[in-house]
């Protein structure tokens, strides 16, 4: 009998399906098909793979599409504000602000960082910090509201699904690697196995990529699912529902808006308790999971610091009296004690230091010289072109900055030797550190020795 009248093949005739094309036997798939459909046919094991096990009222659409929605618009919000982050480092500019060489069409969106507005780094990282933290209420809310679905039996019914799993794993692992590898960073606990600019950096690319597809392909479910309203709960095994409505739930306690008003109250006590780093001044103490292990006390000196001269090695000898600041640039050199840097104009400039961690401080009073007319002492006054800045600091990271011509022009970046009146302390960066409106705090290079204009990092 012929394929078409239901008998086997001939030997001549098409191999049977699930076999190998030479007809030597099932395919691996088809095999394992075969060796796993008692466990598919006998249904989920005992526990989370079976519906019965998740019993809340409150998960559905509807709660699950408003915290989707919340986390559409914030996670966008710090996918921008860390683009920006990472732009406002000048990985450009050259190899020793780039912490990712490698990082190819990734960086397609760089430009020139602008030093007005002055607070504007302030502002785009205290943000990004405060947003992040803010959110985890947020993000731990939206993963409990669909864990059913990393458990649903069997764990893989076809290729695409097995994709669509794939992806949520990327989803799932990208959200809890960047607010994970965030929070540390703002607590100064560096643990990763690398530079934290580098892992955060790649790991937001794939965590975004992952998002969204993820938004592409549920967004028109999310939409229908706050228009239908939180008192809409579809039937159990209805697509509608897409495994996330218990089919025998427990009693409420506690409705779906009363259950948004708690995770709501979380992210504000998050607000409280962060953001007063951003503002900096008196609500710094509000701040109460900044770090202040660092707070160097009170007076002109008294504002919040990262990054102490006993930690970056700095020795008495480095800043004593035969520190000396050279400068170059034209094929000239000229080599400045701190009283004859002192001799030159100063100027001030009422500028803030921000830094990565989102954390900074009100604008200070910074007194020093010029770049532009340090840069005229190698005859380079008139068009100022960017500077290699130097730090005598012997470990720590940025031990030396380029900074852009823009930067350098700018009337308010300075040299400074004077904050808010008196003397740099030493953790400040005494005898003469850089300050740059609107540059990250790491830019505002710290026992400055050597300023190169004009030449090749």
């Amino acid at each position: 009998m012929d394929a078409n009248g239901g008998g086997p093949p001939t030997p001549d005739g098409p191999a049977r399906a699930g076999t190998e094309p030479d007809g030597g036997g099932p395919t691996p798939l088809a095999r394992l098909r075969s060796a796993l459909a008692p466990a598919w046919a006998a249904g989920p094991p005992r526990g989370p793979s079976r519906p019965e096990f998740w019993r809340s009222p409150l998960r559905g659409p509807w709660l699950t599409a408003v915290f989707g929605i919340v986390l559409l618009f914030g996670i966008t919000i710090l996918f921008v504000t860390g683009l920006l982050s990472y732009a406002a480092y000048e990985p450009d500019l050259a190899t020793v602000n780039d912490q990712t060489p490698d990082k190819g069409w990734l960086g397609f969106y760089l430009f020139s960082w602008p030093t007005s507005p002055y607070w504007l780094y302030r502002v785009t990282q205290g943000v990004h910090v405060t947003l992040g933290l803010v959110l985890v209420p947020v993000l731990l809310a939206k993963l409990w509201s669909v864990i059913p679905k990393l458990f649903a039996w069997p764990p893989v019914r076809s290729a695409a699904q097995a994709a669509e799993r794939l992806s949520l794993l990327l989803l799932v692992g990208g959200a809890g690697f960047e607010f994970v590898t965030g929070i540390l960073n703002v607590q100064l606990h560096y643990i990763f196995p690398g530079s934290f600019y580098t892992l955060h950096f790649y790991g937001a690319w794939v965590f975004i990529g992952a998002f969204a597809v993820h938004v592409v392909f549920r967004l028109k479910r999310a939409v229908r699912a706050l228009r239908n309203g939180p008192r809409h709960q579809p039937a159990p095994d209805s697509e509608e529902a897409a495994g996330l409505v218990a089919p025998s739930p427990a009693a409420a306690t506690i409705s779906r808006r009363g259950a948004l008003g708690m995770v709501g109250l979380g992210s504000l006590a998050l607000f409280a308790v962060t953001a007063g780093q951003s503002v900096g001044d008196w609500f710094r103490r509000t701040a109460l999971l900044a770090p202040h292990g660092r707070e160097p006390g009170s007076g002109p000196n008294g504002f919040q610091i990262n990054k102490t001269a006993a930690s970056v090695g700095i020795r008495p000898s480095d800043t004593g009296p035969a520190w000396r600041l050279t400068v170059r640039g034209a094929g000239r050199q000229v080599d400045l004690t701190y009283d004859r840097l002192l001799d030159l104009p100063q100027n001030e400039a009422l500028l803030p230091i921000a830094c990565v961690e989102g954390w900074s401080t009100t604008d200070q009073r910074w007194a020093g010289v010029r770049l532009t007319d340090l840069a005229a002492l190698v005859g380079l006054g008139t068009h100022t072109p960017q500077v290699l800045v130097e730090s005598v600091q012997r470990g720590g990271s940025f031990s030396s900055v380029v900074l852009s011509e823009g930067q350098v022009r700018d009337a308010r970046s300075l040299l400074a030797v004077r904050v808010n009146g008196a003397v740099l302390s030493l953790d400040h960066g005494y005898p003469a550190r850089v300050i740059v409106p609107g540059a990250p705090g790491v830019h505002n290079t710290k026992w400055v020795t050597r300023l190169t204009f004009g030449e090749p990092s």
